[in-house]
């Protein structure tokens, strides 16, 4: 009798961060995971009553009897995009496309609407974030201008809808998730609460409809997406628009990509005209210099698939004072620091009295350890004030031994080299090669490849180690 009459417990309420979703079972005035003060707030309470089972959509078939021509790619029209994306668009796919302010999101997507209305799809774009003078104004400038490209301006996801219902379009760009609102739900725009009810929303509509949508989401200051986790699970496709401010050059980075690879980028190139699909950037990122200049040496990087050539650059000059700068720009300063230990311990190359810059071409930004024997030699070339040979690149990592170490892709970054016209390549020995007198050399289309062991044989063959420092002559005044 006492168990039948006991009442059931009351849900207990929790407590949630509005700005990044963590819950605890306390009000705390700090969030736990994103350090935000007063974003903890009482959440609703969620019911504990059980899920009954309810009737099915569409019954189970065997896997071999689904379609699968009602998933396949279509051109959004940007080779480029469709190269990141793995062929194209895909009815029914989602798509985050997320990056920081200015970097071009807005255009990109303009561009990709138009394009896919002049082949004849109707296509529906939502601002939330302009008016529609603003982007018809940005259309005009790009020549996005087009009859099946419709534009509404709504921050209500249910008058999103209704407009989805009555253009029925093939392709629904919303810019950005974070400026609509559903009505009914708990927060603000931009919410927590409000960014999974809208994304689920819209997802869902893409998923019954067979329509492709793409969502413009905003990032933090540290370039991660704003809002929920959760939201990178929703979608199907998650892309990150990468810039810098000081170049027109624009990256794509595929992130999540449930209809093709995740590693492959877009290269761009944003004017006042619009945005272009750039098929070939490393000469972004190369200086044709008129005769020999000290102090430079060209690396290959693998950016995805595809291998870019940077040019690295670097000065080195006497300090005046106590603490020698070191200064980078597009190169890691970790990295930097450990070439110039190398350089010191294994080459007795001693840098330790002098400032030290280091610097890439055009805004590249060379991450990965491939660059570090490409940075040794501009270190080198710069210190013995020696210029490297016309027509040289360099590609490896350096241990701490001062040991090259093989990179992965080697074959696609030389022959990458050799397209571009470069005649030496000084790369890692191969494993087991046993150092001697001279580093093992081969031609690879038309290309002299030298591989060197350490860091150290590869400043031989460039005669870099043996050159005499110049100095310059200081004359003082009477």
């Amino acid at each position: 009798m006492a168990s039948a009459s006991r009442t059931a417990k009351a849900p207990r309420a929790s407590y949630r961060c509005t700005e990044c979703g963590w819950t605890t079972a306390k009000w705390v005035g700090r969030c736990g995971e994103c350090q935000a003060w007063g974003s903890v707030a009482e959440a609703a309470a969620e019911p504990t009553g059980r899920t009954q089972a309810a009737p099915v959509t569409s019954p189970a078939v065997p896997i071999g009897a689904v379609p699968a021509k009602g998933a396949a790619h279509h051109t959004s029209g940007v080779a480029e995009l469709d190269r990141v994306l793995g062929g194209g668009l895909v009815p029914g796919a989602a798509v985050l496309l997320a990056g920081e302010p200015g970097v071009g999101k807005s255009t990109l997507l303009l561009e990709v609407a138009a394009r896919t209305a002049e082949i004849g799809e109707r296509t529906l774009y939502v601002t939330g974030e302009e008016s529609a003078s603003q982007v018809r104004l940005r259309a005009d400038r790009t020549d996005a201008v087009h009859d099946q490209l419709y534009l509404a301006a709504e921050t209500d996801l249910g008058a999103v809808l209704t407009h989805v219902e009555e253009v029925r379009p093939k392709l629904v760009v919303v810019d950005s998730v974070q400026t609509i609102g559903a009505s009914g739900v708990d927060g603000v725009p931009g919410g927590v609460t409000q960014v999974k009810e809208v994304a689920a929303a819209l997802v869902r509509v893409a998923k019954t409809r067979g329509i492709t949508v793409v969502l413009v989401g905003h990032v933090t200051k540290d370039g991660s997406i704003a809002g929920p986790r959760v939201l990178e699970h929703l979608v199907d496709v998650v892309l990150h628009f990468e810039g810098d401010r000081n170049s027109r050059f624009r990256m794509v980075r595929a992130v999540k990509n449930r209809f093709g690879p995740v590693d492959e980028v877009g290269c761009f190139d944003l004017g006042p005209e619009g945005i272009s699909a750039v098929h070939d950037p490393t000469g972004l990122f190369v200086e044709h210099h008129h005769g020999r200049v000290a102090g430079t040496c060209v690396a290959v990087t693998m950016e995805g698939r595809r291998p870019l050539l940077a040019e690295v650059q670097a000065l080195v000059a006497h300090t005046p004072g106590d603490r020698p700068r070191r200064t980078t720009s597009g190169v890691d300063g970790s990295r930097l620091a450990m070439v110039l230990a190398v350089l010191q311990q294994h080459c007795r190359i001693a840098l330790h009295g002098h400032d030290v810059f280091a610097s890439t071409v055009g805004g590249a930004r060379i991450t990965e350890p491939a660059g570090d024997l490409a940075l040794a030699i501009a270190l080198a070339s710069s210190h013995f004030v020696s210029p490297t040979p016309a027509g040289v690149v360099a590609m490896g990592e350096i241990g701490l031994s001062g040991e090259l170490r093989r990179v992965r892709d080697l074959p696609q970054r030389l022959a990458e080299a050799a397209r571009l016209g470069f005649a030496l390549a000084i790369v890692p020995a191969a494993a087991g090669h046993r150092p001697g007198p001279r580093p093992v050399e081969r031609v690879v289309d038309g290309m002299r490849v030298v591989e060197a062991p350490d860091v150290g044989t590869a400043l031989r063959v460039l005669e870099l180690e043996r050159a005499p420092r110049r100095t310059l002559e200081v004359v003082e005044d009477a």
